[in-house]
């Protein structure tokens, strides 16, 4: 899983794109930010701020990243964009549909320069479809994909905001899954390719579960379905100290060593009960079962197989020693610490540069390495084209 090779021409800025190709960065890939030369990245002045002066969300998605500063609405600056193209493997934007090509720079004005360039284009809609220009957010994405609707208890409840931005993060996910696809496409002889990801049709996608009912005549409900509450055996429970644990047991197997393990063996035989009332039935005993003790004593008494689990506070998850075990965890001595790369493998990269490029740090560098001498380069920077 090394892509050290690659080139990443990456336009994109704030959550979704930069998180896509912080993946790529930590698995080797040069990832260029091209930014304009007025504010850059918003991200970078977004607070909470680190102590290294810019943005969290900013340091936390942009580390082992170079930065070139260039005016894309000034031809100077296309050009040299154009000439930076002509090395790259990959151009990455998040545009508004319609905006690349305005600034030509899109797919078709990019393959002329390079016939065998992966262009990736994420937005909220895609590039078609009646709402392909209408602007939007991780809420509005995972409102119209049907994830919102789901988040409540039932439909006596509003819908909750989820606490992460999952359209904004699955999408850079997926468009991430797609340059490396993009990628093998053309090693294996099949030229370079356009490739189109919407982030509301990737939260879409994750209603694998209740699709099919939903496409054939159903409309599955909020705590009605399998996965969303239905059963008391796959529910989240309050215990004594206010906290709060998950439960699990959809196979009878786990649902039995739960009761043995609770002491709630009279419940065994209820697994798999369609009644309503002897569903309500185990739920209230279960409810009184989890409020008798605390979290961490729940915990600390069942075992393994019991498939039950603390639902951690952001702080706690992170400090969690499951995921300190795997190694997610990063906190290098010259950089804040930060969530890493979440696979392990035999050929990932151990030690990653944890530096965040300044706003055009790299654009001498970048210019230098496709023929811009010093001269030009002041030339540029003089009229505004380049920062």
């Amino acid at each position: 899983m090394r892509l050290d090779s690659v080139r990443i021409l990456d336009l994109s800025r704030l959550l979704p794109g930069p998180y896509a190709t912080q993946l790529l960065a930590d698995a080797g890939a040069d990832v260029v930010k091209v930014e304009d030369t007025d504010a850059g990245d918003y991200a970078r002045h977004t607070p909470p701020t680190t102590d290294r002066g810019v943005g969290a969300l900013f340091d936390s998605v942009n580390r082992g990243k170079r930065s070139v500063a260039l005016d894309l609405k000034s031809g100077a600056g296309r050009e040299a964009f154009y000439d930076l193209v002509e090395e790259a493997d990959v151009v990455f934007e998040q545009f508004r549909p319609g905006v690349a090509d305005r600034l030509e720079i899109g797919y078709e004005t990019l393959v002329e320069y390079n016939e065998d360039l992966v262009y990736c284009s994420l937005s909220g809609f895609g590039q078609s479809g009646p709402y392909a220009e209408r602007a939007g957010h991780d809420l509005n994405y995972v409102g119209i994909a049907g994830l919102l609707d789901m988040t409540r208890e039932d439909e006596a409840m509003a819908p909750q905001i989820p606490g992460y931005q999952v359209g904004d993060l699955g999408g850079g996910l997926f468009a991430a899954f797609s340059i490396v696809g993009g990628l093998l496409s053309r090693e294996l002889g099949n030229g370079g390719e356009y490739i189109d990801v919407a982030m509301t049709d990737v939260v879409a996608s994750f209603s694998q579960a209740v699709s099919h009912e939903a496409l054939t005549g159903g409309d599955p409900r909020p705590g009605e379905t399998a996965l969303t509450g239905r059963y008391p055996w796959y529910d989240v429970y309050e215990t004594a100290d206010g906290r709060y644990v998950t439960l699990a047991a959809l196979e009878p197997k786990f649902w039995e060593a739960f009761c043995e393990d609770a002491g709630c063996e009279d419940l065994v035989d209820y697994h798999g009960s369609e009644d309503p009332a002897e569903l309500e039935a185990v739920r209230e005993e279960l409810t009184a079962l989890f409020a008798a003790r605390t979290r961490d004593a729940w915990l600390d008494e069942l075992s393994d197989e019991a498939m039950v689990g603390p639902v951690c506070t952001p702080a706690e998850a992170l400090e969690h020693p499951q995921l300190e075990a795997r190694g997610l965890i990063e906190r290098p001595d010259d950089a804040p610490p930060r969530v890493g790369f979440p696979a392990v493998g035999s050929n990932v990269p151990e030690r990653r540069d944890e530096s965040v490029p300044g706003h055009g740090e790299h654009t001498d560098e970048l210019l230098a390495s496709v023929g811009y001498d010093e001269g030009k380069r002041a030339a540029l920077r003089e009229t505004g084209a380049i920062r």
